[in-house]
C-alpha cells in the first residue's frame, strides 16, 4: 500500500476534469492510502454525487482555502484564465507535505512535483505559447517558470484525455502521453420511440461552452418547422455568474427552453435517458464529457468537428459540424432522415478507467 497524494487545483468548476479527479480517488482508495490536495469551495462529496461516485478520502487544504477559492471565483470575470495560477498555489502548499507521500497523482494537468507521479492532462496548462488554441492569460510564462514539469523525468507518467490533447502536449513537451479516455458508464434510457423530441445541453454553463449559441440553434430549428424543446442542465459556477444570468434571461423569454442548474444526478440521467438529442457547441473541446454521456445514454449526439469530440463520435460526419449554422443543418438533416444512434454505449466505462489508473500508479510506486 502506497501513500498517494492526488492533486487537483480546484473542484469548483464541476466539469469533466473534476469527474476524473473523484473517479481517480475512488479507484486508488481501495488499494492505497489516498489524500486529496485541493483549493476549493466545493467538496469531493458534492462532485461525487454529481457523477455518481462514492468518494471517501481526506482533503488536505491550506488554511482558509475555501475563502481563497471564493475570492478567485469572484475575480474570474475580471482577471481571466486562472487554472494555472491555482495550480501554482496548490503546488507551493503541497511541497511542504510531499515528504509524507510516496506518489503524487495530478488530475488537473501537468505539474512539477518532487515525487514519482502520474499526471492526467486535460489540456496543457503551462508552456501555452506552443498551443495556439489555448487561452493561457498574460501570465502563463510566469506560471510556467514556477511550476511546469521537466517532461523527461523517468519516474513520471503522463496520460491524456484524447488523441488531440496528446498531440497538444507533445507539441509543448516533446513527449507523448498515453491516451486514457475519461470514465463514462452506460446510462439507462427508454427506447428511441418513447423519447422526447428534446435537445439536452449538458455541462458547465459558461462562455467557452457557448450555451447561448445552443438557444440560437433551437430557435433556428423551430423556424424550420421542427417542434423541438431544449433543456440546459449543468453546473452554474460563481465565476460565470454574469453569463449564467444571460442564459437564464434568454430561456425565460422562450417557453420551449428551460434551465436547470446543480440538479441531482438522478435528474440528469432521467433527462438523458428520455431525450433524443444531445448538443455540445464548444469548438476544440479537449474531450467532451457531456458528448460521451449523450452517447452512453443512447442519445444522438452532435458536436463541433474539432478536438477530442471527434474521438468520442468516432469521426461521424453526420453528427459533426462547424459553427451554429452547421449545427442547425446537421440536426435538421438527422431529423429529416430519421437518423438514430449507432455508437456503442459502453466505450468509456469506469472499470476500464480505474484499471488504467491503478496500473499507472503501480508502475511508478517505489519498490
Amino acid at each position: 500500500m502506497a501513500r498517494v497524494a492526488v492533486l487537483h487545483n480546484t473542484l469548483d468548476f464541476r466539469g469533466g476534469a473534476d469527474a476524473v479527479c473523484v473517479h481517480t480517488c475512488a479507484a486508488l482508495a481501495a488499494a492505497h492510502d489516498v489524500a486529496l490536495f485541493t483549493i476549493s469551495e466545493t467538496t469531493p462529496d458534492a462532485v461525487g454525487a454529481q457523477f455518481d461516485v462514492d468518494v471517501s478520502v481526506p482533503v488536505v487544504a491550506p488554511p482558509g482555502a475555501s475563502n481563497v477559492a471564493a475570492a478567485l471565483s469572484a475575480a474570474a470575470p475580471t482577471v481571466g484564465p486562472q487554472l494555472a495560477a491555482r495550480s501554482v498555489l496548490l503546488r507551493a502548499f503541497f511541497r511542504r507535505h510531499a515528504s509524507a507521500y510516496d506518489v503524487a497523482v495530478s488530475t488537473a494537468n501537468e505539474l512539477a512535483v518532487p515525487l514519482p507521479s502520474v499526471q492526467y492532462v486535460h489540456f496543457p496548462q503551462f508552456r501555452c505559447d506552443t498551443t495556439p488554441t489555448a487561452d493561457p492569460g498574460r501570465l502563463n510564462g510566469v506560471w510556467s517558470r514556477l511550476a511546469a514539469p521537466a517532461a523527461d523525468r523517468p519516474d513520471t507518467r503522463y496520460l491524456a484525455n484524447s488523441a488531440w490533447t496528446a498531440d497538444a502536449f507533445e507539441a509543448s513537451y516533446d513527449r507523448r502521453p498515453t491516451v486514457c479516455h475519461p470514465p463514462v458508464d452506460p446510462i439507462d434510457g427508454v427506447p428511441w420511440g418513447a423519447r422526447a423530441d428534446r435537445i439536452v445541453v449538458l455541462g458547465r454553463i459558461a462562455p467557452d461552452k457557448r450555451t447561448l449559441d445552443a438557444i440560437d440553434v433551437v430557435d433556428a430549428l423551430r423556424a424550420r418547422g421542427h417542434d423541438l424543446t431544449c433543456t440546459i442542465v449543468g453546473a452554474a459556477p460563481a465565476a460565470y455568474r454574469d453569463y449564467v444570468a444571460d442564459v437564464r434571461a434568454a430561456a425565460d423569454s422562450r417557453p420551449y427552453v428551460t434551465v436547470e442548474t446543480d440538479v441531482p444526478r438522478g435528474r440528469i440521467t432521467e433527462l438523458l435517458g428520455r431525450s433524443r438529442y444531445g448538443l455540445n457547441l464548444k469548438p476544440i473541446e479537449h474531450f467532451g464529457m457531456a458528448v460521451a454521456e449523450y452517447v452512453a445514454s443512447g442519445m444522438l449526439a452532435f458536436a463541433p468537428d474539432s478536438g477530442g469530440q471527434v474521438d468520442v463520435l468516432d469521426g461521424d460526419d453526420d453528427v459533426l459540424f462547424e459553427g451554429v449554422a452547421g449545427a442547425v443543418d446537421a440536426i435538421a438533416a438527422a431529423i429529416d432522415d430519421g437518423l438514430q444512434p449507432s455508437l456503442p454505449r459502453d466505450r468509456f466505462g469506469r472499470d476500464r478507467f480505474a484499471d488504467a489508473i491503478r496500473r499507472q500508479v503501480a508502475a511508478v510506486c517505489p519498490d
